[in-house]
């Protein structure tokens, strides 16, 4: 088949050998790597219970985002308690979970803890049974850790109403499956000279082009590429989250992955989309950073300041970034009290100068935490 009669990537005679213009991206990825030196080197001057800390704030965006993008939303307390019982965090009465949290979890964990473990033909499925647990995607079955069969026709990306679709993209047949994964693994394991953060971009691309499961794709495609950036970090810890990014940027993503499928193997621009995405990720870390020192100092001054528990948790909740304005009615909705107490909860800070009134206006009195 001539590069005229394809229409995808994986259909050209050379694939799959990636090209690209190192040059183009050199200073990109001098920009990434030195952003990513700066996180490491600033965390390294604090102690661990802080970098646990940023640790699991990381973690939390990343397994919420990753699945987020595939328009699955899941619990945020849920899933930063899944988090912090395998960091060993202390964060107070932890959130009942559930197997599709524990699932995306245990995918993302093994991901970024044990980067340096080879990616296994049994790992790799092994991750893809974690996010179906109960073998069904809605109502719909799923062969969970196994590559697809192909029995329902051709692996498709999709949009639009039945009858009126527009195809995005289209996976190889499943009975090339085997050889090409093994190939991807063989190349993913050994050592190649391409940069390791450039790795991890191709690897993301490389398996969101085989599309080799029923469901799941995207996000064993992100977790591949955070398992070779975590190989770059040298650390088990994860202080950024790529998908979180991605999240906010989705619609360039698919944009950039539709164009990279359509196009030639020269993936040049969809590198240098990567690099730039990472690096934004990385910024916004360091802004999370300075949120996780802040809340650790807000703790140790009033570490010895009595509170009541839902006191503790709605104050964690404005650390941790309250979405809107607290008020006394989702004060009391959030910890589940009457709005007496609520209103009692609230004025006891306020008097201990805690909280304050917001100064935003609104229809309702809002509360935030006192600038000092």
């Amino acid at each position: 088949m001539t590069r005229s009669e394809s229409l995808y990537i994986w259909q050209s005679g050379d694939w799959p050998n990636w090209r690209y213009d190192l040059a183009a991206l050199a200073e990109p990825l001098a920009r990434v790597s030195r952003a990513q030196g700066m996180l490491i080197g600033r965390l390294a001057d604090v102690g661990m219970a802080l970098r646990d800390q940023a640790s699991l704030a990381a973690l939390t965006d990343d397994v919420l985002k990753t699945s987020e993008i595939e328009g699955e939303l899941l619990d945020t307390d849920a899933v930063r308690s899944s988090i912090a019982r395998r960091l060993g965090v202390d964060i107070g009465a932890l959130a009942p979970t559930d197997r599709y949290v524990e699932g995306v979890v245990d995918m993302v964990f093994d991901a970024v803890t044990r980067g340096e473990t080879a990616l296994t033909q049994d790992r790799l499925p092994s991750w893809h049974a974690a996010l179906f647990p109960t073998g069904h995607q809605s109502l719909n079955p799923i062969h969970a850790g196994v590559c697809r069969d192909d029995t329902n026709g051709p692996m498709q990306v999709v949009s639009s109403p039945l009858g009126r679709q527009n195809v995005h993209f289209k996976a190889p047949p499943a009975d090339r499956l085997a050889d090409e994964m093994a190939c991807f693994l063989y190349w993913l394991n050994g050592n190649t000279a391409d940069h390791p953060i450039l790795k991890a971009g191709l690897a993301h691309l490389w398996l969101v082009t085989l599309h080799p499961f029923d469901d799941g794709n995207g996000r064993i495609a992100r977790a591949v590429g955070d398992l070779l950036l975590a190989r770059t970090d040298g650390s088990p810890q994860r202080f950024y989250s790529l998908s979180a990014q991605i999240q906010r940027e989705r619609r360039d993503y698919y944009d950039i992955l539709e164009r990279t499928q359509k196009g030639s193997l020269d993936v040049t621009n969809w590198l240098h989309w990567f690099l730039e995405t990472l690096g934004r990720a990385i910024d916004t870390a360091q802004v999370t950073l300075d949120a996780v020192l802040g809340k650790t100092r807000f703790w140790h001054r009033w570490a010895t300041t009595p509170m009541n528990e839902r006191q503790v948790k709605l104050l964690n909740r404005l650390l941790d970034g309250f979405d809107g304005k607290l008020s006394s009615s989702k004060w009391a909705v959030i910890a589940k009290c009457s709005p007496d107490t609520a209103l009692r909860d609230i004025n006891e800070l306020v008097a201990l100068g805690i909280l304050e009134k917001s100064e935003s206006g609104g229809r309702s009195t809002s509360y935030e935490i006192e600038a000092k």
